[in-house]
């Protein structure tokens, strides 16, 4: 383990394929004394986990343990080794195997302490998957600028960041779709960790893998008792401003999971932990993670 700044520690965590996993801990010495729960962050596509430094320091101050990892192809790890925007050749699968890798490590790390997910844009895709592969490892899942993957499968919706961007009206960034914040666009174009696209192979195994989840003969065996929130903004590309995140919503339910919220901010773009109202967006999340697991 390494210490990067007084709150966060990097560390690694191995894969199930030997992959080093590239985690990060966020902690408070309120929240290590007296934890509340663990919190397991989980970033989108073509950025990387330290961009919710924000978020996770918030919920360390409000004594959650948190943490967060690198997807394949992401990270300072993955530029070291010439991988980014590669998953490798196993796909979006291998991303939920060590999505679940990790948990089990937290699980290890703090026996006794219920374990939360909150997973942004592909994280929560990749955690709509591990919903039904891996329910029992969780306590509550919180899916962020989320959809359908079937309805947005890029081979069929015509989905692209330069489509995502159309919604803005008149952009200045090629990233404004991000968020109405305009230095959020400006801080992901300069971030070297950001914006390299997938290779179409990883890009097309999102939803290989994915699009099964629209069976809902699949959560046959998911506990229906796990909390799950669902929040966006109507303004979010992603779910093409809820006719992608509706449908998710009704299909979640239907599945027969018993408590499942969610929240839409009306004005807000994709990135909704970003947005002008990211303090209220935080706000609302530690609230419901706090109802979920006390």
């Amino acid at each position: 383990m390494s210490t990067t700044n007084t709150n966060e520690t990097r560390f690694s965590v191995p894969a199930a394929d030997g992959h080093a996993i590239e985690a990060y801990a966020w902690a408070t010495p309120a929240a290590t004394a007296t934890p509340r729960a663990v919190v397991q962050l989980v970033h989108g596509m073509s950025e990387h986990i330290r961009r919710y430094r924000h978020v996770a320091l918030a919920l360390a101050a409000q004594g959650y343990l948190v943490y967060g990892s690198e997807h394949r192809g992401h990270g300072q790890s993955a530029f070291d080794a010439g991988t980014a925007g590669d998953f490798g050749p196993r796909g979006f699968a291998a991303l939920v195997d060590d999505m679940a890798a990790v948990t089990r490590a937290l699980r290890e790390r703090h026996p006794g302490l219920p374990v939360v997910m909150v997973a942004h844009s592909m994280g929560s895709m990749a955690a709509q998957v591990y919903l039904i592969e891996h329910s029992a490892l969780v306590d509550a899942v919180a899916l962020s600028g989320t959809a359908a993957l079937e309805m947005l499968d890029v081979r069929t919706s015509g989905w692209t960041p330069e489509t995502a961007n159309a919604s803005v009206g008149t952009p200045v960034t090629p990233a404004d779709w991000l968020s109405r914040d305009p230095n959020v666009p400006a801080a992901f174009i300069a971030d070297p960790l950001c914006g390299t696209p997938l290779t179409l192979e990883s890009l097309f195994s999102i939803f290989d893998v994915g699009n099964r989840t629209a069976e809902t003969a699949l959560y046959a065996a998911v506990r229906k008792d796990l909390p799950l929130y669902l929040f966006t903004g109507d303004r979010d590309p992603v779910n093409a401003c809820l006719v992608w995140f509706d449908p998710l919503v009704n299909r979640l339910r239907g599945a027969g999971f018993r408590d499942v919220s969610t929240h839409v901010y009306g004005g807000a773009r994709h990135e909704v932990l970003n947005e002008t109202n990211r303090e209220e967006v935080i706000a609302n999340l530690i609230a419901w993670i706090r109802r979920a697991v006390g």
